[in-house]
C-alpha cells in the first residue's frame, strides 16, 4: 500500500496490488456530506474500504470516474487534511 502524507497524517492510499491486477483504486478522504453525494452519483466511488466509511471513499480508478474528478478528490483530501494541522505546521510546510 502507497501512502500519502501531509504533516504526518494521511489524505490518500493507494493498494499496489490492485493497480497490478488492472483495477486500479485509491482512499481518499473527504468531507461527510460530500462523500455521500459523491457515493450517489458515481456508482465507483463507495465507502473507504477499512477505513472511516464517514470519511473516506474508495475511488475505483476508471472511465466512469474521470481523471479530472479523480484529481479534485485528491486535492479535496489533501486540503481537508492540510486544513486540520496547526497554524504552525501548516507554515512550516508552505515555507519548506
Amino acid at each position: 500500500t502507497l501512502v500519502f502524507k501531509v504533516g504526518g497524517k494521511m489524505f490518500a492510499l493507494a493498494n499496489l496490488s490492485d493497480f497490478e491486477k488492472g483495477h486500479p483504486t485509491t482512499n481518499l478522504k473527504c468531507e461527510p456530506d460530500k462523500a455521500q453525494e459523491l457515493r450517489a452519483e458515481f456508482e465507483d466511488i463507495l465507502p473507504g474500504y477499512h477505513m472511516s466509511k464517514i470519511h473516506w471513499n474508495t475511488v475505483n480508478i476508471n472511465k466512469n470516474v474521470s481523471d479530472k474528478m479523480v484529481f479534485e478528490l485528491i486535492d479535496h483530501s489533501y486540503e481537508l487534511v492540510f486544513g486540520s494541522l496547526t497554524k504552525k505546521l501548516q507554515s512550516e510546510i508552505e515555507n519548506k
